[in-house]
């Protein structure tokens, strides 16, 4: 996932967090933020501490060499060390980032403030923030200049920001195909996957379904959508239930 210039981090979820870090700063200890992968915990210590070195503990040595010679490191992927036992933290601002949970006695004996930070779906003023973010993200890299509507129940966040930023890119390039596009995709599909004796019938719920559902949404009623589609509404009744859209 790319990086992310800014986003503000200032929810009512993650004051405290930001406070502690912030008054501790200039204190000779160690820190550690907890929590599920692509919530933004790196991005979070680069905004506050930009200056502050970050290495990965997936790099041994690396590691190893960078606590011998700075005064103050971000370790991230905290989790991947096989002894953090070993590590000296005495006389260095360490801020460390973990995307599992760390034993109790490792936390007891190398870290004086331990945060936990929530997963995204629990910091609701933030989320509006990431939308916008990804959203003009989307449209630039994309190419796309019209007005998109995000519904925010289609978005998925069972990854976090991996999951938001994948799928707001999914809504910015669907709301931009018309009918050659669609044309397109549904050639392509066809041509990789049409097979069977049957395959006619097999491939009308790709038309219908969305056709149907589509409908029932921005019309609310079957009356409606009988005359729009120009069928009778014992016949839309009938594919409604055929669908289980009724």
């Amino acid at each position: 996932m790319s990086k992310i210039e800014y986003i503000s981090f200032r929810s009512p979820e993650l004051t405290n967090i930001i406070r502690g870090l912030e008054l501790t700063h200039e204190l000779y200890v160690a820190t550690i933020l907890i929590g599920e992968p692509y919530i933004g915990k790196r991005t979070l210590i680069r905004q506050i501490f930009p200056d502050i070195p970050q290495i990965s503990a997936k790099d041994k040595k690396e590691l190893e060499t960078a606590l011998n010679i700075e005064e103050s490191l971000v370790i991230t992927d905290f989790e991947e060390l096989d002894n953090p036992d070993k590590l000296d933290f005495q006389n260095k601002r360490v801020i460390a980032i973990a995307n599992k949970t760390i034993s109790s006695r490792v936390l007891d004996d190398k870290f004086a403030f331990i945060y936990k930070v929530p997963p995204l779906k629990e910091r609701k003023s933030e989320l509006k923030e990431f939308i916008s973010y990804f959203l003009k993200k989307a449209k630039e890299d994309l190419m796309v200049d019209i007005d998109i509507t995000i519904d925010s129940k289609r978005l998925d966040l069972s990854k976090n920001l991996l999951s938001l930023r994948a799928s707001i890119y999914k809504e910015v390039l669907i709301n931009s195909m018309g009918f050659k596009d669609i044309e397109e995709v549904l050639k392509s599909f066809f041509y990789k996957s049409l097979d069977g004796d049957n395959a006619y019938r097999d491939n009308l719920p790709l038309f219908e379904r969305p056709l149907l559902k589509s409908g029932l949404n921005r019309y609310g009623s079957q009356l409606k959508l009988s005359k729009v589609l120009g069928i009778n509404r014992n016949t839309l009744r009938k594919k409604l239930n055929e669908y289980q859209l009724d």
